[in-house]
């Protein structure tokens, strides 16, 4: 495994992680009572970007360090992933 792909690896666990870590315990305006003027009362009341940003690298440096020692070992190759034979 290259570096660029070890680096591509883990951005994608990461985004991936974020984009379902998001929406997780979220509260809007509008249940919260507290529409701010100007805003949608859909609009969440307090997102906590950064904790969730923190638990998603955490979670990902946990999923990425044995995939990326399962790849560099040669344990799983793109010639176990070929079904069809074509690679």
């Amino acid at each position: 495994m290259t570096i660029t792909g070890a680096i591509v690896l883990f951005s994608v666990i990461w985004f991936m992680g974020l984009l379902i870590a998001l929406p997780l315990s979220l509260q809007s305006q509008d249940e919260a009572g507290d529409v701010a003027p100007g805003t949608s009362p859909s609009a969440p009341t307090n997102p906590q970007i950064r904790r969730k940003m923190f638990w998603v690298t955490v979670v990902t440096v946990a999923l990425w360090l044995p995939l990326c020692g399962i790849i560099a070992s040669g344990w799983i190759s793109i010639a176990d992933i070929d079904i069809w034979g074509r690679l």
